[in-house]
């Protein structure tokens, strides 16, 4: 099972996580919802499409942009529609 940590809290846990260039990208439901915040943030990767992001906030502490899905992905990457992803300090163990 993979687990998403940061700053003490479990943001994340799945059994059924999928692995795209290095990072494991969890699905919508094994998120918990409380940490996380909208972000205007986007990039966009040329074959998987417009990345939107959220700020992950735990106890008063703020990761801008930690976190990232594809809400509407180009079709090479359908399989992780609103699957989310992580970086910035968080730490994903399986």
């Amino acid at each position: 099972m993979a687990k998403a940590t940061w700053n003490g809290a479990v943001l994340a846990e799945s059994d059924k996580t999928i692995v795209v260039e290095g990072n494991h990208y969890f699905p919508p439901d094994a998120i918990h919802p409380a940490y996380f915040k909208p972000n205007n943030q986007h990039t966009t990767c040329p074959w998987k499409g417009v990345a939107s992001y959220y700020n992950i906030e735990v106890e008063g502490q703020v990761n801008r942009g930690g976190a990232w899905y594809y809400p509407n992905p180009k079709p090479a990457a359908q399989e992780i529609k609103d699957y989310v992803a992580f970086w910035r300090g968080v730490r994903v163990e399986m």
